[in-house]
């Protein structure tokens, strides 16, 4: 789902309360302050488990404490890049690669397709990242030029921007 409801002290805890009191399970929340919002509204992104049909009801609930809901059951990572990686991938832990991003709660690799030619020679990746935001995308990034410079990997970005 994606909120927006008024940035005040308590607004969130008070439009988390209904998943619970339904019997959902909140998995990850997600909220930035966007500088193209009005000052005082907050867009939050919840995504979350619901027992088979209590949706209708969260929703009246969460209007009756005062949150827009601008969105439900569309994916919540909307924004997606292609990156390769060549080196020595499965000698240097591609799982472990792949964790530091999937781990972070804003981003995760989303396809991952790899071409290894011999067994001591490097290896090359083709990843994709599903991000939540523009900045959560440019963080995941920097995670992969972070692991690429300490695991002695070539990262080659695309030029075109974030989209």
């Amino acid at each position: 789902m994606k909120l927006e409801m008024k940035d005040s002290p308590g607004q969130l805890v008070a439009a988390l309360k209904p998943i619970s009191e339904v019997g959902g399970n909140i998995i990850a929340v997600i909220h930035q302050r966007e500088p193209d919002l009005d000052g005082d509204m907050l867009n939050v992104q919840i995504v979350l488990e619901l027992p088979e049909g209590r949706l209708e009801n969260l929703v009246v609930l969460l209007q009756e404490q005062g949150v827009h809901i601008q969105r439900i059951g569309e994916e919540r990572l909307l924004y997606k890049r292609t990156v390769i990686m060549i080196g020595h991938l499965m000698h240097t832990d591609l799982s472990d690669t792949v964790d530091q991003i999937d781990t972070t709660g804003f981003a995760e690799v989303s396809e991952l397709a790899m071409s290894m030619p011999a067994v001591n020679a490097r290896s090359s990746s083709r990843i994709t990242i599903k991000a939540a935001s523009k900045n959560d995308m440019e963080a995941a990034i920097a995670i992969l030029r972070r692991v690429s410079e300490q695991k002695s990997l070539l990262l080659i970005e695309p030029l075109e921007e974030i989209s």
